[in-house]
């Protein structure tokens, strides 16, 4: 069965001198609150621990941020049942990566290079570099492939290459409109979407503001992860209605994602190495003023660090308001 999509707009005003009909007459569902406390619902899915719950995920980043290396990443763990990202379970199943901006011979290049010739790939890895756009078929191209091979993930990389070319009106309304019928399909067949987006250049104080389009792209949504490249290193920020908000430090090496854990925490313990390696460079003992400087960082901040550090035993105060390294 194939979803079939109306592009004319229903007109919504109702006619003068025409009286209003009641809600009885629109056949309209509805279910009571005590009809809801005794329903019983399926367990919702995690296809990537704590990452990838079932229903449709946007993960945005900006250009050659190494998207498309997570997506293949992913994709293969769950194909495989290996851990992805370097520690996180995943739930085996069918997968399908439509990478349409590559060819078949850099997927190949690239899988080769990640996972080595193995005797073989996964059978049920299945990837395409060409589907049409949502208002040329593309949607009932990828629901007839849904409804034959039952897949536990569909990655599509990247949004630009499915959306509807939208006319000049409302931009929420269009970014909405393009994501909708996936976070449906998501819903229908109890599978998660995943498609890959970019980030607008200008920063903002919460991430998912930085996702290029109008907030219908994340209203649309049901799982937001935003790569991000900070001054302390790269971080995923994820936030959803099925998920915990997550702020994880990640590093990308020769081709592979690792989590290497809370962002905070990697920052600090990046920020301590930093103090270490200045003291151990120095001459003499050094306040955190001088720290401070060498290291172009708040001084409150360091202060702070190296009393934490010299409790811990990382640093040795030296004399007054000086330290060295153990």
């Amino acid at each position: 069965m194939t979803r079939k999509i109306s592009t004319k707009r229903r007109n919504t005003r109702s006619p003068k001198k025409k009286p209003v009909r009641s809600l009885a007459s629109t056949g309209l569902q509805t279910f009571t609150a005590n009809d809801l406390q005794t329903m019983d619902f399926p367990p919702l899915n995690f296809f990537v621990e704590g990452l990838i719950p079932e229903g449709l995920t946007l993960l945005a980043g900006k250009p050659k941020m190494g998207k498309s290396w997570m997506a293949l990443d992913l994709a293969m763990s769950i194909a495989s049942g290996t851990k992805a990202l370097g520690e996180r379970t995943t739930k085996k199943g069918t997968t399908l990566y439509c990478a349409l901006e590559d060819n078949q011979r850099r997927l190949q290049r690239r899988i080769r290079h990640n996972y080595g010739n193995q005797d073989a790939w996964p059978s049920n890895f299945h990837m395409a570099t060409q589907l049409n756009k949502f208002d040329q078929g593309g949607l009932e191209q990828l629901e007839e492939w849904i409804d034959e091979h039952r897949p536990s993930l569909v990655i599509i990389d990247t949004l630009v290459c499915i959306k509807p070319k939208s006319d000049k009106g409302n931009g929420y309304d269009a970014d909405y409109g393009a994501l909708a019928p996936l976070q449906e399909l998501a819903g229908e067949y109890g599978i998660a979407i995943v498609v890959i987006h970019h980030l607008r250049k200008l920063r903002g104080d919460d991430p998912l503001d930085m996702v290029s389009g109008t907030t219908g792209l994340t209203g649309a949504a049901d799982s937001i992860l935003v790569l991000d490249r900070k001054s302390h290193g790269t971080t995923l920020y994820g936030r959803g209605r099925e998920m915990e908000d997550i702020d994880i430090a990640m590093q990308l090496e020769d081709g592979l994602w690792q989590i290497l854990g809370d962002s905070d925490a990697v920052k600090i313990s990046s920020e301590r190495k930093a103090i270490i390696e200045v003291l151990e460079n120095a001459e003499k003992p050094m306040g955190p003023k001088a720290i401070a400087e060498a290291l172009d960082q708040p001084e409150d901040n360091v202060r702070q660090l190296l009393t934490s550090m010299a409790r811990d035993g990382e640093v040795k105060k030296e004399g007054r308001g000086k330290y060295i390294t153990p």
